[in-house]
């Protein structure tokens, strides 16, 4: 595996697969009010991916979908259930989200898929120690081809220096 940690913004990667840190999908998508990559992947890629992970039903603790990447140059959009119910991430749920999602990614044929920091921000994770347990777990999983951890930074005229 190409490891690689990198700040930006994940929908600028290039790369064939993003993943979208979501939840149980118990609450129906258009009663939230999506935060953070989720928000960012809305206004973007519309609202095609949203009602096609819906689709999926409950998802579990850690459990990873694909939906279509809608209006986004990817080939799809890999869902996982990193935060519980009481919306919060631990680490079980974090690793499980990251070997979930690149087992998908491994059985689904593709080589690159590029992951934010599951947990961190609305799941009440800190970013360094949620980014710590990812790449522990990515360093023991089995893919051939790249990864790109993405921590967040803002760019633009009004990004923070």
């Amino acid at each position: 595996m190409d490891l690689r940690v990198v700040e930006g913004d994940l929908l600028d990667q290039d790369v064939e697969v993003i993943v979208n840190a979501w939840n149980r999908n118990v609450i129906p998508w258009w009663l939230l009010i999506p935060q953070g990559v989720s928000r960012a992947i809305k206004r973007r890629a519309g609202r095609g991916p949203f009602r096609e992970v819906a689709r999926n039903g409950a998802i579990p603790l850690g459990g990873a979908v694909e939906t279509g990447a809608g209006d986004l140059p990817f080939k799809a959009i890999i869902h996982v259930a990193g935060i519980n119910l009481l919306w919060r991430a631990s680490e079980w749920s974090v690793r499980e989200s990251v070997r979930n999602a690149l087992a998908l990614a491994t059985g689904r044929g593709y080589r690159s898929v590029a992951l934010p920091l599951i947990g961190a921000g609305s799941g009440g994770g800190k970013a360094d120690r949620v980014q710590a347990w990812m790449l522990d777990e990515l360093r023991r999983t089995e893919f051939d081809g790249t990864v790109v951890v993405v921590r967040y930074k803002p760019s633009g005229p009004n990004a923070p220096a």
